[in-house]
């Protein structure tokens, strides 16, 4: 099994692209991982997913084209 990589998919992104990628990389619903980064950010603080977001979106490659 090929291993997958962790990108920024700005296509179908709503800010930089790093929940729909990782989306793509763990085959969970986009919507379920943005429902679960929302209720991240609101019952731990701006801190944790906030931070951990701007980093990734920093650092991450974008998707390439297929």
């Amino acid at each position: 099994m090929a291993q997958k990589k962790l990108y920024k998919d700005k296509a179908n992104g709503k800010v930089a692209g790093v929940i729909a990628g990782l989306s793509n990389m763990t085959d969970i619903d986009l919507g379920t991982l943005r429902l679960l980064f929302v209720g991240l950010v609101i019952f731990t603080g701006l801190f944790p997913g906030v931070f951990f977001y701007i980093i990734a979106a920093a650092v991450l490659d974008d998707k390439p084209a297929a």
